[in-house]
């Protein structure tokens, strides 16, 4: 168990009135800027060593907590007790992370986001301190303080971190769990594992058929049980009568079904009706030991493709969106993409982007295209005339990329 650091007699306090301006940016800090908030994520997730974090979108979401809720408790303690030395915050927003990292192999570079988080606090701190007074002295004495309080807090947090991932380590290291991740870690690594040796540890045999899945939740509400439930349901969708399931972490799951053909989206989705904050990425079925390692690659780009784009979708799989992965793969020259190619379609009623993208999957026949959508003819010839003068260029002449932007467009969630 972690304790608070302890707030010591020879802690230095400033003045009254410079402990009244600590009050008072404190309060500002309580409601930060989102492009305050936006500036901190992004230096936690670009530091030395950390892309590993960055490229996970549970670890990456288990960061971004964890450092807004060290911002919070800072800025909370200064607002109760100005100026004194903040005691560490050893939440489940900080814990769930170190927890993680560790089952990931990665904690020893998770650190590295408490550091590179603390230079972008203090620069907007400083910004904050700069409009509460024009007394040099009294700014002088707010900095001083304010400097060190920040980093004795941060010094306080890396140790609890520390002392909470060699607990998570030292438990990790006894039992068939452990073993398990090890032996996992090391096949996706390409390491040379005697096969029969891997089988073994992991009561799964690796010849034959794998479609691997990754079952997570991007909220921190989401209990074990839901993320086991998903599993099941989607191991019940797919046909298999059993599963490799590695706890990936404490909101993550990691699936290894021995079968050949991924399952229907709409089967898994049924089965996530009452676990709305669940997600399901489906790898494409491979075999062997290959297979194995490959589908996991395939459903993790998949993960991190939904998350990229904010997607609504609780199910995906890598054959439905391997086209987007790659086009999305830029934000930036995704959003080039689509401007250039759909041009005023882009923001056309929802209606006339699906005519579009059912006619050019139905090679433009009109009478197909009429059918799927359960519309009549002249509407859809209508929707597509409409189309065509909102695009860049005529629909005939570059449809597959048209069809390609509008898929990207469907997978995307409203605010990305």
């Amino acid at each position: 168990m972690v304790h608070d650091a302890p707030v010591t007699e020879d802690w230095p306090l400033p003045a009254p009135a410079v402990r009244e301006l600590f009050r008072r940016g404190a309060e500002i800090a309580l409601d930060p800027r989102a492009d305050w908030v936006a500036d901190l994520h992004t230096a936690a997730l670009s530091g030395a060593g950390m892309r590993p974090v960055a490229e996970d979108p549970v670890l990456a979401e288990g960061a971004r907590r964890a450092n807004l809720a060290n911002l919070l408790h800072w800025a909370t303690a200064n607002v109760q007790r100005p100026g004194e030395r903040v005691p560490v915050y050893v939440g489940p927003e900080v814990l769930d992370g170190a927890r993680d990292l560790v089952r990931r192999g990665l904690d020893h570079i998770g650190l590295d986001a408490y550091r590179t988080a603390q230079a972008v606090a203090w620069r907007h701190w400083m910004q904050i301190c700069f409009t509460l007074t024009a007394d040099t002295g009294r700014l002088r004495e707010l900095l001083d303080v304010s400097a060190r309080s920040i980093t004795t807090f941060i010094d306080d947090t890396v140790a609890a971190v520390t002392q909470q991932m060699a607990a998570e380590r030292s438990e990790l290291t006894r039992g068939a769990h452990a073993e398990r991740r090890a032996t996992v870690s090391l096949l996706l690594e390409g390491a040379p594992l005697p096969r029969a040796r891997a089988e073994a540890q992991l009561g799964y045999g690796l010849t034959g058929p794998h479609t691997a899945v990754i079952v997570w939740s991007g909220s921190g509400g989401t209990g074990s049980d839901q993320l086991e439930a998903a599993a099941e349901a989607t191991m019940r969708a797919a046909g298999a009568s059993r599963r490799l399931t590695v706890v990936a972490g404490a909101a993550a799951l990691w699936v290894w079904l021995p079968v050949d053909r991924a399952p229907e989206v709409a089967a898994v989705a049924a089965g996530l009706a009452g676990a709305p904050e669940v997600r399901v990425a489906v790898g494409r079925p491979g075999t062997d030991v290959d297979g194995f390692r490959r589908s996991h690659l395939d459903a993790a780009t998949t993960q991190q493709m939904l998350t990229r784009l904010t997607s609504r979708q609780q199910v995906a799989r890598w054959s439905d969106v391997q086209l987007v992965a790659l086009l999305t793969a830029d934000p930036t020259r995704a959003e080039e993409f689509l401007t250039a190619t759909l041009g005023d379609l882009r923001h056309a009623d929802a209606a006339v982007r699906d005519t579009v993208r059912t006619s050019v999957q139905e090679l433009g026949s009109v009478s197909r295209t009429a059918a799927r959508l359960y519309s009549h003819r002249n509407t859809v010839l209508r929707r597509l005339a409409r189309a065509d003068e909102l695009l860049p260029r005529p629909l005939a002449g570059n449809a597959v990329a048209v069809a390609a932007a509008l898929d990207v467009l469907r997978w995307r969630g409203t605010g990305s």
